[in-house]
């Protein structure tokens, strides 16, 4: 495997990215809110207070990448 085709499938997978997470723009909504909530005024935000809202994304978002890489009729790959 050539190293510019690896860095040619890297390069498309980046510029998918905004398309991708865009599928999951309800759970980014709701993580983000969850985040901000948590961070009023001058505190920190710690660790697991949004794990739940954060695991919703990554699983959202994990599953937009499955359904368009392991799809050929979804037209990118």
């Amino acid at each position: 495997m050539s190293a510019s085709n690896v860095w040619s499938r890297s390069r498309e997978k980046i510029r998918l990215f905004p398309e991708l997470f865009a599928q999951c723009a309800a759970e980014a909504t709701v993580y983000g809110k969850c985040v901000a909530s948590t961070t009023t005024g001058r505190q920190e935000l710690q660790k697991d207070l949004c794990a739940k809202e954060f695991e919703a994304l990554k699983t959202c978002f994990a599953k937009a990448v499955s359904d368009n890489f392991s799809n050929p009729s979804a037209g990118h790959l």
